[in-house]
């Protein structure tokens, strides 16, 4: 079926959603979009072509619109969509759930408790690459896991942290780990397996001037035994590919770019799925596909009555993994992730 959505905020984040869209109007049509700001309204609406609306309750009264995608600052996540909520309306929400865990849990409960289907932007998982190491994992080829890393050395120039709010705890709740790495998190755990404890190092270097973390460097380890390490960062001029590396019982594989697999039987297979990462002085230079890909989902969720791919219960665990990283460094110990 072809289903009217809403899309509510039209910064930073739009673009990749509104191409999506556009290759998607075989099974959805934007009804409208609303922000606050006139000039992002008229900027969005000469740029796409999509309808806008100046009240956002032209979308949430509207009966026909049955889904909301939800692209506003993190801080305004839970009361928006309380408000979709309210008004009946599936929900599919940018990254990060909110700023703080708690917050996080109380939105995701809301949905729960209401019977809403919640999905969220964390659209790492659909590229190709991932999508093929998953299936290998899935398969066995690699063994049993016995260690994993995962490094995101990125880079964001001081005028990007002087935009009012970013980088800030009040309306983006963290730095390089919820806003920057919290992609590639995701797509670790979903690989490699839920963490059980971490011990990390988070703080700012002398490259940025902010309020909250450009660089964490942890220890970790997973529920099956297995080991591992972490590092994130947005101080690591000009930026680099993110890389994540499995190192199983019968084959390794790396994710950075391209995906290889080095089997001990001495067989290599590569899967080139190169995508442009966003990971230099550019947040945006990446492809849409992945984004497109999860919106098919979310639909195709919706139409099957069942949870999206990446579900709220789903980005729960990256908050999980954040927070513990941060508390393990402000309090100078390991943290066990419950």
């Amino acid at each position: 079926m072809r289903r009217r959505i809403g899309i509510i905020g039209l910064g930073m984040a739009v673009p990749p959603h509104a191409l999506s869209l556009a290759e998607l109007a075989d099974r959805v049509e934007v009804a409208g979009a609303f922000s606050p700001d006139k000039e992002h309204r008229a900027r969005f609406a000469a740029t796409y072509g999509f309808p806008v609306v100046d009240d956002i309750s032209a979308i949430l009264d509207d009966r026909s619109v049955t889904a909301v995608l939800i692209l506003t600052p993190p801080a305004t996540h839970l009361e928006v969509t309380r408000q979709a909520v309210a008004a009946g309306k599936h929900v599919l929400l940018e990254k990060p759930v909110e700023v703080t865990l708690a917050r996080a849990e109380e939105l995701v409960a809301l949905c729960r408790r209401a019977g809403v289907t919640l999905g969220i932007v964390l659209q790492h998982r659909f590229r190709p690459g991932s999508v093929r190491l998953a299936q290998r994992l899935a398969d066995g080829a690699l063994g049993e896991i016995a260690a994993a890393s995962v490094a995101i050395r990125w880079w964001r120039p001081q005028s990007y942290y002087d935009d009012p709010g970013r980088g800030t705890l009040a309306r983006d709740g963290g730095g390089v780990l919820m806003t920057q790495a919290i992609h590639t998190l995701d797509l670790f755990q979903s690989l490699a397996g839920p963490i059980a404890e971490v011990t990390g190092f988070a703080g700012t270097t002398r490259l940025h001037r902010m309020e909250t973390e450009d660089f964490c460097g942890a220890a970790l380890r997973f529920a099956n035994g297995a080991l591992g390490t972490l590092d994130a960062t947005t101080a690591s001029y000009p930026g680099f590919p993110e890389r994540i590396e499995i190192v199983g019982t019968k084959a390794t594989a790396v994710l950075s770019g391209r995906l290889e697999i080095h089997y001990q039987d001495g067989r290599v297979e590569t899967f080139e799925a190169s995508q442009a990462n966003g990971g230099g002085a550019d947040p945006m230079a990446f492809s849409h596909e992945p984004h497109r890909d999860l919106i098919a989902d979310f639909l195709d969720a919706l139409d099957e009555g069942r949870e999206p791919r990446v579900s709220g219960a789903e980005a729960l665990a990256v908050h999980r993994l954040i927070d513990a990283l941060l508390r393990s460094s402000r309090e100078r110990r390991p943290v066990a992730i419950g």
